[in-house]
């Protein structure tokens, strides 16, 4: 009988692959190991070991094909992650060589043409390291040696109080550190390695090491809560809710410090990358130079040289968007995610998962602690701590003992007119509260969830809306970018026209406001004003740090954003936050609508008052009674969430259902409808009792990149039932001219 792997490779099939296992490679052919294997006539991919049996084929033993090569001495994914990625995969009905490729980001490449690649594979770790600096680190459990010097004592004291530190950083604070440790290095007290000199923006300033604040009692419980888990070894799970600005980070790098000092590693996901360099900074400041920041900015080198940094172990802490969750630091003790309520935590393309569940999955797995932060807890995490999954612990106060939560106040746009600028967006109250604030020398935010600077055209002679060519959306206004006309789906572009395509009259008129024209209008009402804006059209991912580095330094007094500016961002002279429109996203379809308004409210309300000085927040609506909004007004969670749950249970959504979206598109219509139609037939005769297909229906955004849309709903009573649904959908044949997508717990509807 011929021994034999299990083998996920690089395609979209949903299944593994068989391949016989050569004498010579019987060793190093292990689960987790990357291996290279002939697929199809003439091409070789690398893909990942599964499994590895003697048994019995399920076909015919002379058609088996053989592993080529094998590219690593170890294995590269450790066995608890390895068995993490196949649940992963059962669970969102992913291909797991895809899954693979999300845990192995340093090797994009699916196909390997000539032993060039695979010596690139082997050689990379050590090219991708580029400059080498020193670290001297403290012997764990090495008694201090006797008879030492004052100078070499203290040397000693400070390791022990730093862990691991360049050796130029002791040098620039205690002159002759480097003498001095080359004798305690003898002396088997320190040990001095040689490590990869960051090259990452988030390592270009030099980190000043902080001094722990003390905590709050509610902090300190908290964190006696986490880490007598992570001492325990049997995990655990925690909703951490606190109120904006209550110290959550602060717990966090107590939890952190806790599990290094122990022995494990640990994981820290957070919902973008513009929230990241904050974070780094204060986790660089208290935990010195070993972190791995995993973010798209990252060469291919570079993030293989993280990737066997973290696995080899000499980098224990993992900081990053959702896809930081499948870092492989060995000994998992801790994975903490902040802001666990953001959506942007769901992956809406290829592996669609949602980071925070597959967190406690992971955490689960690997009997480690996951700890869910959130001033405003998703009713996911909600649920959980009902069902007894989720331990709640609390931060009902602000740890900065002068910042108190803000005043709200309410200005109902039906009744309340315009200020100076003209436009009903920048009402009286408002414009009058950015006076004040400016006498005072302090800051505002203004949040809008709409760029550009008007987001629709309409012809004012037959009424026709501007639209993508591609897309069934409006096209949206951009002055700054030379009087042009954008998509924000396909990222089409045009000159503005003159004439309306569809009856050739010259009058367009200008509907609605986005932040560009918020931002204009206010130089032109407020000259005095330093305004600034924060959108993805002037500060994409990084960049938005250099707009926020300027509020932090009082260069700007008004900032006007997006929900990027929502985020969990410490800007302590900001005393104003204004919502230009809180009714945008309860217009949403989606049931989740005032869910994600409650939240989005509350979030940026936050970002006022966090310093000495009182904050105020200005919510403009014309819908002032909706319990969203009144429940964000009184800063009321509990609330908001009872009433909500109620009404999510009377109608059989989620958390008191399992559902998930199948999506279907096409370049032709009828394609698309029919296949949308057979399928959901599929998915009824399938479906067990409990169990309803609600469907097929165009999508709300009917048709995207020249592609038409259809979905249907699935929902289900548990899990299960709903897996045996979508599964038989996965293996239904399709027409090839369609695309069919199952998105498990969707949080986009569109």
């Amino acid at each position: 009988m011929t021994r034999h792997a299990l083998v996920a490779v690089p395609v979209p099939l949903g299944q593994a692959f068989s391949y016989g296992i050569p004498d010579e490679l019987a060793a190093r052919v292990v689960p987790g190991a990357r291996v290279l294997c002939p697929f199809g006539p003439s091409r070789s991919v690398l893909g990942v070991v599964l499994a590895v049996s003697d048994e019995k084929l399920s076909f015919d033993e002379k058609k088996l094909k053989y592993i080529t090569a094998v590219v690593d001495e170890h294995p590269v994914i450790p066995e608890e992650l390895l068995a993490f990625l196949v649940e992963l995969s059962r669970y969102y009905l992913a291909p797991v060589g895809e899954v693979m490729r999300l845990a192995l980001p340093a090797v994009e490449r699916s196909s390997v043409g000539d032993g060039a690649t695979l010596d690139l594979l082997h050689t990379a770790g050590v090219s991708a390291i580029g400059r080498l600096v020193q670290v001297a680190a403290v012997v764990p459990g090495a008694p201090a040696p006797e008879k030492l010097s004052d100078k070499h004592r203290a040397l000693l004291d400070v390791l022990r109080e730093l862990g691991p530190t360049p050796v130029a950083e002791l040098e620039r604070t205690q002159k002759g550190a480097r003498s001095r440790l080359k004798k305690l290095e003898a002396l088997g007290a320190v040990r001095v390695e040689e490590k990869p000199a960051a090259a990452d923006p988030f390592f270009a300033t030099e980190a000043v090491r902080d001094v722990p604040p003390e905590l709050t009692p509610a902090q300190a419980r908290a964190v006696s809560a986490i880490t007598s888990r992570i001492e325990s070894g049997a995990g655990g799970a925690f909703l951490l809710h606190g109120v904006t600005a209550s110290g959550k980070t602060e717990v966090y790098l107590r939890a952190v410090s806790h599990a290094l000092e122990r022995g494990g590693s640990a994981i820290v996901l957070v919902p973008e990358i513009a929230l990241t360099p904050q974070l780094v900074n204060r986790f660089r400041s208290r935990l010195g130079e070993g972190i791995a920041v995993l973010h798209s900015g990252l060469s291919d080198r570079e993030r293989h040289a993280m990737w066997r940094s973290l696995r080899g172990g000499a980098i224990r802490v993992a900081v990053g968007a959702r896809s930081a969750l499948f870092a492989p630091p060995p000994n998992l003790a801790l994975v903490c995610v902040d802001e666990e309520h953001d959506g942007s935590f769901k992956q809406e393309e290829g592996v669609r998962y949602h980071a925070r569940d597959m967190a406690l999955l992971r955490a689960h797995r690997a009997r480690a602690v996951c700890v869910l932060g959130s001033a405003t807890p998703s009713l996911a995490s909600e649920a959980l701590v009902r069902a007894g999954k989720l331990e709640r612990l609390s931060l009902p106060e602000r740890a900065h003992r002068a910042a108190a939560l803000p005043k709200v106040e309410i200005v109902d746009l039906r009744v309340v007119g315009a200020g100076p600028s003209g436009d009903r967006l920048l009402s009286l109250p408002l414009h009058r509260a950015l006076e004040r604030t400016l006498a005072e020398k302090e800051q505002a935010i203004l949040f809008l969830n709409r760029r550009g600077f008007s987001p629709a055209l309409i012809c004012e002679e037959c009424g026709h809306v501007l639209e993508c060519p591609s897309c069934a959306v409006a096209l949206t206004l951009h002055r700054s970018r030379g009087e042009r006309v954008h998509c924000h789906y396909c990222d089409y572009s045009a000159p503005l026209p003159t004439v309306c395509p569809d009856c050739k009259a010259t009058r367009l008129s200008e509907e609605g406001a986005g932040t560009e024209r918020i931002e204009a209008l206010l130089k032109q009402t407020l000259p005095e004003a330093r305004i600034a804006r924060l959108d993805r059209d002037v500060a994409a991912g990084l960049k938005s740090e250099a707009i926020l580095d300027r509020m932090r330094r009082h260069e700007v007094d008004v900032l006007v954003g997006t929900q990027m500016v929502t985020k969990g961002h410490d800007l302590p002279g900001v005393t104003l936050v204004g919502v230009l429109n809180a009714d945008s996203a309860l217009a949403m379809p989606d049931y989740q609508a005032a869910e994600r308004t409650f939240q989005l409210l509350v979030q940026v309300a936050g970002r006022a008052g966090r310093g000495d000085r009182p904050g105020t927040v200005v919510i403009q609506t014309r819908n002032p009674k909706h319990p969203a909004i009144l429940a964000a007004v009184k800063h009321d969670v509990g609330s908001f969430v009872e009433q909500e749950l109620r009404e999510r249970e009377d109608v059989r959504y989620p958390p008191f259902s399992r559902i998930a979206l199948v999506r279907i598109d096409a370049v032709d219509e009828a394609v698309a409808r029919r296949e949308a139609e057979r399928l959901a037939s599929v998915a009824r005769r399938a479906s067990p009792p409990g169990v309803d297909v609600v469907g097929p229906a165009p999508a709300p955004l009917a048709r995207l990149r020249n592609r038409y849309r259809y979905r249907f709903l699935v929902r289900g009573p548990a899990r299960g039932p709903l897996r045996t649904a979508l599964v038989a959908v996965a293996r239904a044949e399709t027409d090839r001219r369609a695309r069919v997508a199952i998105d498990v717990d969707p949080v986009s509807m569109l």
